[in-house]
């Protein structure tokens, strides 16, 4: 390894570290990554010309410029879809299309609601993000359970049910969405081969929690209806099914036509944006509809889209100086090819660091196979997908569902760690044991 490839791991690794630690610098995520991207790319830029030997001396700047290009347009793919996606699921809950769900969940006993929350959340985390689902499941919460002790065993099971939702469907994580997109797992296989695992990952911490919760509560809650705009519950409906089936048929849709996974979402964005501005032409107030989904845009969290933009590009310059492949081959090495442990340990990882640069890192390092456990589909890109969604539970700043959830609950990092972390480890390692008798009995 080349002195200028070890700066170059340096500065990824400070970066890292310094996104690992944001809530002891204080300094947002988005911002180290940027730096990070930009630092990275620029020491490469040094000495161009030993990173690619096969390419004339004349023309190496325009070749980078070339590679640059072509891993700005695999970023882009990924961040136009969670943008889009952001975007339809605010315009569905700023028009009340959520209203159901808490008219679904209402009831007095304690049991019946963890079970009722825990099932929702994970469906709900499959067709949205997992981030959306638990922001949306701990308002409806609120209203429900007004002890906060009580509060806090749900919003711990909203964590681990959004995580482990989000693993089997190709759009219910970013790190899911980020491996459909780059085509080494299909809508299909993750559908029937990694929905199973990760209902038990769900299942037996809801049951190990529900031994906490007895009786019933004081009294009827009553779920007061959510101010929205003046559509009515028709035409909130049309917005729902629109919104929701539409995240719904984006697969399909590339299925069908071979197009990228980011143009179906424009597609439901703009059918969506459309049918919003018909509805509103006939109601009675002064701005318009367009003004509304504007405004709706400008709550899409950009620092999380130029989190992702750093991250993605700046695990582009390890790949392309050779580290991920390097690293790959040593942990083939180390566990002998062992691909259910060096994803069980990623999905450990993946607990204590983002999960984004981990998956980003992981489809550098290994690359896919015509045939095997790195094929498509293959076991290693499926216990991937699913190792570093559900593993995200393992510790509350795991994942985008824990860390907003506590800040939503202020629940502190030693609580979720003593109660919660053994709950979540053992759902965890019980879908991993599922999916291997899946590979070895079923799907062998």
């Amino acid at each position: 390894m080349s002195t200028l490839t070890i700066c170059i791991v340096v500065a990824f690794v400070v970066g890292y570290l310094c996104i690992a630690l944001e809530s002891l610098t204080r300094i947002n995520k988005a911002a180290i990554a940027l730096l990070m991207c930009v630092v990275c790319w620029t020491l490469l830029m040094v000495s161009p010309a030993s990173f690619y030997p096969e390419v004339a001396a004349d023309g190496v700047i325009h070749h980078i410029a070339e590679v640059i290009e072509h891993h700005l347009g695999d970023a882009a793919g990924t961040l136009f879809f969670l943008m889009g996606a952001m975007t339809i699921v605010e315009i569905v809950d700023s028009n009340g299309g959520f209203n159901f769900v808490r008219d679904t969940l209402k009831t007095r006993s304690k049991r019946k609601l963890m079970w009722r929350v825990a099932f929702m959340t994970f469906f709900l985390s499959a067709i949205l993000d997992n981030l959306t689902t638990s922001i949306v499941m701990i308002m409806v919460l609120r209203k429900l359970v007004q002890s906060r002790e009580e509060r806090m065993m749900y919003a711990a099971l909203i964590i681990i049910s959004a995580n482990s939702g989000g693993a089997f469907s190709p759009i219910g994580d970013v790190t899911t969405i980020m491996l459909w997109i780059k085509g080494v797992i299909t809508t299909q296989g993750v559908l029937t081969e990694i929905f199973i695992p990760s209902l038990v990952s769900m299942v037996i911490p809801a049951a190990i929690i529900s031994l906490s919760l007895k009786g019933k509560f004081d009294k009827e809650q009553n779920l007061p209806k959510a101010d929205v705009s003046q559509f009515t519950k028709a035409q909130r409906n049309i917005i729902f099914w629109l919104g929701v089936g539409g995240l719904v048929f984006v697969p399909i849709f590339k299925t069908i036509t071979h197009l990228p996974p980011f143009m179906g979402i424009l597609l439901v964005l703009g059918i969506l944006w459309t049918t919003t501005e018909i509805f509103h032409y006939n109601t009675s107030e002064d701005d318009t509809m367009a003004k509304r989904v504007s405004d709706i845009m400008t709550k899409i969290d950009l620092s999380t889209i130029m989190f992702f933009l750093g991250i993605l590009m700046a695990v582009a310059v390890l790949q392309e100086v050779g580290v991920l492949t390097m690293l790959g081959k040593t942990l083939d090495t180390t566990f002998e090819g062992n691909h259910y442990l060096v994803t069980g340990i990623i999905g450990v990882l993946s607990s204590i660091v983002d999960n984004v640069p981990l998956v980003a890192g992981c489809m550098g390092m290994y690359p896919v196979q015509a045939a095997g456990d790195l094929a498509i589909d293959g076991i290693f890109w499926q216990l991937l997908a699913y190792c570093a969604g559900v593993g995200g539970s393992l510790l509350i700043i795991g994942s985008a569902a824990g860390v907003v959830v506590m800040g939503l609950e202020k629940i502190t990092f030693g609580w979720y760690m003593k109660r919660i972390t053994w709950i979540a480890f053992a759902g965890y390692l019980s879908g991993i044991l599922i999916y291997w008798v899946e590979r070895t009995f079923l799907f062998a």
